[in-house]
């Protein structure tokens, strides 16, 4: 019999991507406060290997939990859900 194990994934937007096969993945989450009842945005930042440096600032991707693979990096980009605009990606009529 094998053995299935569900990882973790998360979605959150690139942050940075200045260190070599590294990003920095920012994930947002709505949490309820206690007394006031109203929703707050909070966030949270992964460092994820990124094998083929794609990910550029921006980006929307998906992240999955990995073994660790330096001091503080443990997650894996899985996918580039959305790509950023930028400015040679937009197009001018």
């Amino acid at each position: 019999m094998q053995d299935y194990v569900q990882r973790k994934t998360l979605v959150g937007e690139v942050v940075s991507n200045k260190m070599d096969k590294t990003v920095t993945v920012r994930v947002d989450r709505l949490v309820r406060h206690p007394m006031f009842l109203r929703y707050m945005r909070r966030s949270r930042r992964f460092m994820a290997h990124d094998e083929q440096n794609a990910c550029q600032p921006g980006d929307k991707v998906r992240i999955v939990e990995s073994r660790p693979l330096s001091r503080r990096k443990r997650w894996r980009v899985m996918a580039i859900v959305e790509r950023a605009v930028t400015e040679a990606t937009r197009r001018t009529p």
